[in-house]
């Protein structure tokens, strides 16, 4: 009944699309839409059924995905297609990430696209590139407070920048990967400033209240993202004499997605940014797409639904585009944005690791797997047609996003625990090398966030002020086996620009007055090209750190057991300050043991531990990144600090 109601709906739409649109050759895009119409139908009328504008936005919706498809230019429409005919493309190996800011990386778009040959010197071919859209200079929350979704940075640089480098990362084979906020725009979007001058149809684009009634019934449920810079959900706003909902920044507008014209409108920006040769869209704040009295108004089923439809309508214009859903939420709910009751992610194929980056720090802490291995076991499994970004720190702060109930039962109490791992970052204990600044504070909780580059959290800034070099060395050793994990758990590995150079804390942003009070800055380096040169010097930090991130990066690519289809088994040891899991092929019934040493002092892990769980050890087992046998001693792996194994057996 449904589905020929919604065929026959369908047939009304093109015979209604103006003649401009039908003359076209939209052949596949007839294809696609016939085939993903009755699942795009059916969320749409769930969302905005109710309205007696529907059929009329319907139509818009289409006319919208097929000009989007007539403009995608035609070496990306047969991308479109490989990309179709191989669907798990995005799996492979063979994929590793860097995020970076262009500014802080090589100036300008222009600066980036000239360092793509050193990006393929360490192995990388997939780059994100943080927000480089038009913001304000003062108020853009790091560029994310856009205000102008179709242009760049002046900057960073211009759309024809944008081409140039997408167009060259092609001919290299590298993915590019772009930021899109969805959630909200900057005060100063034209939607905004039409909305301030009292125009109706844009004051409807967000959340506006004359009065607090309704403001004070939402904030009675919703929490505070930021307590201490931006305190509250909602902003008066003088000119147009109304509160408007500011879950981030009192400048950042919360976008009002229950209008169908704003799902429309942030449709058109995704696909215009598909047509621009980007691989992979990061969607920002998706966690906060539907707002609701009287809950969090966050992960709401609407939200979901709202990327299922995003989905939908990209894999009918721009099906070679995937998504990154930028959700930092609990594991039970990351999951979500895969899509449930799904084999194949029906929302975003790729989706943060924040656990696991949260898990690591702890064992970089506590110098055990307990909690690390405890959280794995409970990390939800992903859909098959989807995967990981795994990583160790990324622009923003590190939260401690894993469960009360993983911490006791890996033998800690909750409260006190999470206060360890804050100061013991923070540097507040004596036998803490950690240089790290806190991030949100609450002064009520002690909660914190935390702030730092890798190489100041885990101690290398310290050693390198004392010019120990067996000190330097063995954190050197730590930082590789946070990387062996992500390189080898399963899902993309995306290193933080600047950690594979051992870069350490900028703390020069205490002396600019727009970023003095967000310690983040301290982590969002300028990369000094001279001390990259160091990389090619042997000895130096540069040197150690480059070309031993080359070399496994370089290995992650030809081991096909490395590739995601959940193929992947946690094991069971006896030995806490050890991680262990096994990573096979399902093809070839090959497999790789994955072992690390989280302990500053040697361990052992008993071989008949991993024969009762399926890895057969013998004679010829061997290190994949070393190429030499393992030391073994009265059948056990000795395993010195900080020291990881990637061994495959017989």
């Amino acid at each position: 009944m449904y589905e020929q109601f919604s065929h026959s709906l369908l047939n009304e739409i093109l015979d209604k699309l103006k003649p401009e649109i039908r003359k076209q050759d939209l052949h596949h895009f007839y294809t696609r839409l016939g085939a993903n119409f009755y699942s795009l139908f059916l969320i749409f009328e769930q969302l905005y059924g109710q309205r007696d504008d529907f059929n009329e936005h319907l139509l818009y919706l289409v006319e919208t995905m097929a000009r989007q498809y007539i403009k995608r230019p035609r070496n990306l429409r047969r991308s479109d297609l490989a990309r179709e005919k191989d669907f798990n493309w995005f799996l492979d190996q063979k994929w590793v990430g860097m995020t970076l800011y262009a500014d802080g990386f090589a100036d300008n778009l222009k600066g980036v696209q000239a360092k793509l040959a050193y990006l393929q010197e360490l192995g990388v071919n997939l780059v994100h590139i943080m927000p480089i859209l038009k913001c304000p200079k003062g108020a853009s929350d790091g560029g994310y407070a856009v205000s102008d979704f179709r242009k760049i940075n002046d900057k960073i640089g211009t759309l024809e920048n944008v081409k140039n480098l997408a167009k060259e990362m092609k001919q290299r084979e590298m993915l590019l990967t772009l930021d899109v906020v969805v959630n909200h725009v900057s005060d100063e979007h034209e939607w905004a400033q039409k909305a301030r001058s009292g125009d109706p149809r844009y004051q409807d684009y967000f959340y506006c209240f004359e009065n607090r009634k309704i403001p004070d019934m939402f904030e009675q449920t919703l929490p505070e993202i930021f307590p201490d810079q931006a305190p509250g959900n909602f902003t008066w706003d003088e000119t147009m004499h109304k509160w408007v909902m500011t879950v981030f920044n009192t400048y950042q507008w919360d976008l009002n997605y229950s209008n169908p014209a704003v799902f429309i409108e942030m449709l058109d920006v995704l696909l215009f940014w598909a047509n621009q040769g980007v691989d992979i869209l990061r969607l920002d704040a998706v966690a906060f797409l539907w707002k609701k009295i009287g809950s969090t108004s966050q992960n709401e089923y609407e939200a979901h639904k709202l990327l299922q439809l995003f989905k939908d309508c990209c894999q009918i214009t721009a099906p070679g585009v995937v998504f990154i859903a930028e959700a930092i939420v609990a594991p039970v709910e990351i999951v979500k944005y895969f899509g449930e009751d799904a084999i194949n992610a029906k929302e975003c194929e790729i989706a943060y690791n924040a656990t696991l980056m949260a898990l690591l720090w702890d064992a970089v802490a506590t110098k055990n797997a307990k909690l690390l291995t405890q959280g794995i076991k409970n990390l939800p499994d992903k859909l098959e047609r989807a995967t990981w970004l795994n990583y160790i720190r990324c622009h923003d702060d590190i939260g401690l996003g894993f469960t009360n109930e993983d911490i006791a039962q890996a033998g800690y109490e909750p409260r006190s625990h999470r206060e360890f791992i804050i100061n013991y970052f923070a540097g507040k204990f004596e036998n803490s090398s950690a240089r790290g600044l806190l991030f949100a504070h609450n002064k009520k909780n002690n909660d914190a966030r935390i702030s730092g580059t890798l190489t100041s959290l885990i101690g290398l800034e310290k050693a390198l002020e004392e010019n120990d070099p067996e000190k330097i060395d063995i954190i050197i050793q730590h930082i590789l086996l946070l990387h062996s994990i992500i390189f080898s758990f399963g899902g993309i590995p995306l290193i933080y620009y600047g950690d594979e150079l051992g870069t350490i804390n900028d703390y020069s942003y205490i002396e600019d007055i727009s970023k003095a009070n967000d310690s983040r800055w301290a982590h969002r380096p300028r990369i000094d090209w001279e001390q990259a040169m160091r990389r090619k010097q042997p000895g130096t930090v540069e040197y150690k750190i480059f070309n031993a991130l080359k070399k496994m990066i370089a290995i992650r690519k030809k081991v096909s057991e490395f590739s995601d289809f959940n193929n992947r088994k946690l094991l069971e040891i006896s030995n806490p300050q050890l991680l262990a899991y096994v990573r096979f092929n399902i093809k070839t019934r090959k497999s790789v043991l994955v072992v690390g040493n989280f302990d500053a002092h040697p361990q052992y892990l008993n071989l008949f531990e991993l024969e009762t769980q399926g890895f057969q050890t013998g004679e010829h087992i061997r290190d994949l990144y070393s190429g030499n046998t393992p030391t073994l001693f009265k059948d056990q792996l000795v395993l010195p600090p900080y020291r990881f194994y990637w061994l495959a057996g017989n």
